[in-house]
C-alpha cells in the first residue's frame, strides 16, 4: 500500500503552515514497482495504518528541512537503497510540491551528512543508509573546523572588541540585523559566512582574515545542515547579538566568552546530529 507522505512547511516556501502536499520516495522506480514510501519519524505512529486519505502528518518544519526528513528516512529505512540514483531536482519538486531551491537545500544536508553524493552532470546518488562519522563540508570536514575556530575566532573577537572601527562595527550591526529578519536559509547562511569574516578583519590580524576567509564555503555548508537538522538559526541570531554587544563596548574578554560559547553550542549540536 502506498503511504501519501503529508508535508506541512511554515517557512522557506510560499504555503503556509497547515497546507498539505503530498510526496511519493525519492526514487520513481520504486513507486512504479509499489513498494511503500517512507514518513518522517517526527510524529508518533498513529494506531491506525496512514492511507491516501489518512496521511500521516511530518512535523511543523520548514519545506526544506521536511523534505530533508523525508528523504532521509527513506535512505536510512531502505525505501531507497545504496546505490539508487535520486529523482532530478525538478521531479523531488513536483513531487514534494516545493521550489527547486527547497531540494537543493535538502540535497546539500543528504551530501554534508554523507548520506548521498551529488556528481555534476549525473544526478544525486545514495552512498549510505546511515549518517557518516563527521561532516563533509567541501574540502573540510566538521571536526575540522570544531578543532580549528576556538583557536582563531575566539582571539579574534578579543582582538576586534579593541581594534574594530566604527566602519566595522557599522557593519557587523547591518549583518545581524538582516540575520534577525531574514527567512530565506541560503541568504541567512551567506549572511552568517560574512559575520565571521567581518569579526576576523576587524580583529586587524591577517592571519586570522585569511584562515577564516578559506574556510568561508565549509562554514556556510556546516551552518546550513545545522540550520535544517539542529534547528539552529534563531539561537544563533541571540549568540550573534552577544558578541556584538561585546565588540561595541570594547570588552575583549566579554566577546572572547560569546564568541567561545557560540562556537561551543555549535559543538554541541553537530554532537547530536552525528550521534542519531
Amino acid at each position: 500500500m502506498t503511504h501519501a507522505i503529508f508535508l506541512i512547511v511554515n517557512l522557506s516556501d510560499s504555503r503556509t503552515a497547515g497546507q498539505a502536499v503530498t510526496g511519493q520516495p525519492a526514487t520513481s522506480q520504486k513507486a512504479a514497482a509499489g513498494q511503500r514510501t517512507a514518513t518522517s519519524g517526527a510524529v508518533p505512529r498513529p494506531a491506525q495504518a496512514p492511507t491516501p486519505s489518512n496521511p500521516r502528518p511530518l512535523a511543523r518544519f520548514s519545506a526544506a528541512e521536511s523534505v530533508f526528513g523525508a528523504i532521509r528516512k527513506d535512505i536510512e529505512d531502505g525505501t531507497v537503497e545504496v546505490g539508487a540514483k535520486l529523482n532530478s531536482e525538478a521531479a523531488l519538486a513536483a513531487q514534494y510540491g516545493v521550489s527547486r531551491s527547497v531540494i537543493r537545500e535538502a540535497l546539500r544536508s543528504c551530501n554534508a551528512l554523507g548520506l548521498t553524493v551529488t556528481k555534476t552532470g549525473k544526478g544525486t546518488f545514495v552512498v549510505a543508509d546511515r549518517v557518516a562519522n563527521d561532516l563533509t563540508l567541501g574540502q573540510y570536514s566538521a571536526r575540522d573546523l570544531n578543532e580549528a575556530r576556538p583557536h582563531i575566532e575566539v582571539p579574534a573577537a578579543g582582538l576586534a572588541a579593541k581594534r574594530r572601527s566604527p566602519e566595522d562595527l557599522e557593519h557587523l550591526k547591518e549583518i545581524v540585523a538582516s540575520m534577525l529578519s531574514e527567512t530565506d536559509p541560503e541568504t541567512w547562511v551567506s549572511l552568517d559566512a560574512s559575520f565571521h569574516s567581518v569579526i576576523a578583519r576587524a580583529s586587524g590580524n591577517k592571519v586570522f582574515e585569511s584562515v577564516v576567509a578559506d574556510i568561508r564555503d565549509a562554514l556556510a555548508h556546516q551552518s546550513e545542515t545545522l540550520n535544517m537538522v539542529a534547528d539552529r538559526q534563531h539561537v544563533s541570531d541571540d549568540e550573534h547579538l552577544r558578541i556584538v554587544e561585546a565588540i561595541e563596548s570594547g570588552d575583549s574578554a566579554a566577546a572572547e566568552a560569546a564568541m567561545a560559547d557560540h562556537l561551543s553550542a555549535v559543538s554541541v549540536a553537530l554532537d547530536t546530529i552525528l550521534s542519531k
